[in-house]
């Protein structure tokens, strides 16, 4: 009996062995750094999408009205949840179970031909316009704390304009410095913080509209939002009620950094199980903030939301929490920039070590010893073209610095593309779903009704940028 015991556990043992050589082959040379868990991987998902998309929320309800504005809401996060747990299912290659490390990786694995480069255009193309969007919602966010003072000193009548370039200027050179953390996998200790700082500016945007309310002071609101002839013509009423779509789906962006947050998470428990776990947990949390900062930011400023409620200056007093709301924000978008960058920096460098790989600027680096920090291996390659992308960014950031439309035209035009249609495709290949079956059909249906709400978004954003670009100087941005 002791002999059968003993065979059956050391069976046991050569097969657990077997399959973690198996699995350790299939997730490749990363496998020894992954270390993430669901939690770290909630925390980066929390960063990326409780982001900027926050504090145009108030904005997008009052345009669509008390109906329509929640619906949207529940309607994008539902969907936003649904493909999310599809994407996750697809970032193994479904022949030899290779982990893929990024969103076009997973997209060649499962579509290939055209589809790959579609979605590399879409996916980058999608990152660095978050970089330049957070470059200007950051810079906003720093001038409405000087400004703050300027109305509780002046009145809340007073001009109290502040110029936004020397703020992209600052906020860039915090970006070069951190962007020289080397990946993804080390960015975890500064999403929890951003997480926790995006919950904060949350609450107090929340706090700030429950103590409006309880003033006793009704601003005009109604079922459809705006109202045409009074606050918007009958042509900016459709057009903002477009952009206010996009906006929505903006806020709930993340697909695109998804595959790169899975692959920093270790592979026991499977690693597509805990970025599902991540994801309901991460979006659970972000609706209900989006669904009370939104709703009761409505009810609170009423139709002439500004498209910033927290820098707008829906609210001026008491002023010093409207900063540390603000400095909540710049602390959050520090972060989230990382977390979109990533990417980027990850595509480019192992482009150049695999199109130059005797290149010993490319290829060589030193370890650095840093007091607190440990070992650092820099790399003089990084250094510069990372310092040169934060540099490109920033200069684009103050040349077109439109927060409301920028936002409304990354939403639009990524949401349908790499939110919806490349995790509906990719499953449909890896299930092998037939042609007109009835999961294809709705599946099918989904891209659809999808590209309608997503198509005529894009297109009111690019229409208020038109807009804007009528009155408009490069390098002039005011607060």
């Amino acid at each position: 009996m002791t002999r059968d015991v003993q065979a059956r556990m050391n069976t046991f043992m050569l097969d657990t062995m077997e399959t973690a050589k198996s699995t350790a082959a299939a997730d490749g040379d990363n496998s020894s750094k992954r270390k993430g868990t669901w939690v770290t991987a909630g925390a980066h998902i929390i960063t990326a999408v409780i982001g900027s998309g926050v504090l145009s929320l108030s904005w997008a309800i009052a345009q669509l009205g008390w109906i329509a504005g929640p619906v949207t809401l529940l309607l994008f996060s539902a969907i936003t949840w649904f493909t999310s747990t599809l994407l996750a299912d697809c970032c193994r290659d479904p022949i030899s179970g290779r982990r893929c490390s990024s969103y076009m990786d997973a997209v060649k694995s499962n579509l290939g031909g055209i589809h790959y480069k579609l979605c590399g255009f879409a996916q980058y193309g999608n990152l660095v316009g978050i970089s330049i969007g957070y470059s200007i919602t950051s810079a906003i966010s720093m001038a409405a704390i000087k400004r703050s003072g300027c109305f509780h000193k002046n009145g809340h009548d007073a001009g109290c304009h502040v110029k936004n370039n020397v703020f992209m200027i600052i906020f860039g050179f915090i970006e070069i410095i951190l962007s020289q953390i080397p990946n993804l996998h080390e960015l975890s200790g500064l999403s929890v913080v951003a997480a926790i700082m995006s919950f904060a500016y949350s609450t107090i945007g929340l706090g700030l509209s429950i103590a409006k309310l309880a003033e006793g002071s009704h601003a005009r609101t109604s079922l459809t939002g705006t109202t045409v002839g009074v606050d918007v013509t009958s042509a900016q009423k459709i057009w903002n009620c477009f952009e206010a779509m996009g906006d929505i789906a903006f806020a709930y962006a993340f697909s695109t950094v998804l595959v790169e947050i899975q692959d920093t998470v270790k592979s026991n428990p499977p690693e597509n199980e805990a970025m599902k776990k991540a994801t309901s947990v991460g979006i659970s949390i972000t609706t209900v903030f989006y669904m009370l900062c939104g709703v009761l930011g409505y009810a609170a400023l009423g139709n002439k939301a500004p498209g910033n409620f927290l820098t707008g200056f829906g609210f001026y007093e008491p002023y010093w929490l409207i900063d540390v709301a603000n400095v909540c924000i710049i602390v959050h978008l520090v972060g989230a920039y990382q977390v979109f960058c990533q990417p980027i920096f990850k595509c480019v460098e192992d482009w150049c070590s695999n199109r130059w790989p005797n290149n010993s600027f490319i290829k060589e680096g030193r370890p650095i010893s840093l007091p607190i920090f440990g070992v650092y291996h820099f790399s003089a390659f990084r250094l510069v073209w990372r310092t040169a992308y934060v540099i490109m960014t920033t200069t684009v950031a103050m040349i077109f610095p439109f927060f409301n439309d920028v936002l409304g035209l990354l939403g639009g035009a990524s949401f349908l593309p790499l939110t919806v249609y490349f995790p509906i495709q990719m499953h449909i290949a890896r299930e092998k779903i037939q042609p007109w079956s009835c999961k294809w059909i709705w599946l099918n249906v989904l891209v659809l009704l999808c590209s309608v709400i997503s198509l005529p978004a894009a297109a009111g954003s690019i229409e208020g940028i038109v807009k804007d670009l009528r009155n408009f100087k490069p390098f002039t941005s005011v607060s």
